[in-house]
């Protein structure tokens, strides 16, 4: 299927590695050219061709219209996937002020930022693209997760509202909803698996083949596959699909 990529202008944001670096790859596959943001300019992301790759923290209230303003005049589509899930193993009582706030700053605000800062562009341009990288914890509250849990709510609430008050303008805005993804978040160092073994003095190993035993087609999801919806959702193959959130997460939802 031709996606009708070839040639947009595209901001993705958390695009060193794991989902983000799947995104960019499959954009710069399909014809795109893309700006990706990253606090750290991995070598994986270094060297893609087609890329205009952007050291920039996120995190800081300038850095998404900072990467935003790298992509000059024109963006057809901004990908917000840059985000952190730190497991909470200790327990709600123990999350603090500070841990909520980076949480939600990254998680939320960086997208805020990132589209208030890129809607003019598309607006002038006559419309485009948003997609955001949601999670199934936005619908499957986790307390292990408690935070992050609540702040991919918002994302996907920030997305639909956003669906409504633009679409008549040509802007689509559209959230992607992984379960578990074969990324380091899950499975490397420091990772999920990692923290909740330490936590509950088991091998990570074996949480990970719980998180696996609880989805129907027991496996994560690999990144390239969250990238594919991504692209469906950002190409115009969507046109007519906006405040959607589309869940990927090999059946562990199993609520209609």
């Amino acid at each position: 299927m031709d996606l009708g990529l070839a040639g947009k202008r595209v901001v993705v944001t958390g695009a060193g590695k794991g989902i983000g670096l799947a995104i960019v790859r499959g954009f710069v596959d399909e014809g795109a050219t893309v700006v990706a943001g990253s606090r750290r300019i991995t070598p994986e992301l270094a060297k893609l061709s087609g890329v205009t790759a952007v050291e920039v923290d996120l995190a800081d209230q300038a850095g998404p219209a900072e990467l935003v303003a790298a992509a000059g005049e024109r963006i057809d589509v901004l990908v917000n996937n840059v985000g952190i899930a730190p497991p909470r193993p200790q327990g709600f009582l123990e999350v603090t002020d500070d841990m909520w706030a980076a949480t939600w700053n990254l998680n939320v605000m960086s997208a805020v930022r990132a589209t208030r800062a890129a809607l003019p562009v598309m607006l002038a341009g006559g419309g485009g693209a948003i997609v955001n990288t949601g999670s199934v914890n936005a619908r499957l509250a986790d307390p292990l997760v408690i935070d992050y849990s609540a702040a991919k709510a918002a994302l996907t609430n920030f997305a639909k509202s956003l669906s409504k008050e633009f679409g008549a303008r040509g802007i689509r805005v559209n959230t992607v909803a992984p379960g578990p993804v074969a990324t380091d978040l899950w499975l490397g160092g420091g990772g999920v698996a990692a923290t909740v073994g330490a936590a509950q003095g088991i091998d990570p190993a074996q949480v990970e083949a719980g998180a696996k035993a609880a989805m129907v087609t027991g496996r994560f999801t690999r990144p390239e596959e969250v990238a594919d919806l991504v692209l469906l959702l950002a190409s115009d193959r969507s046109g007519n699909v906006t405040g959607a959130e589309v869940t990927i997460d090999g059946g562990l939802i199993t609520t209609v």
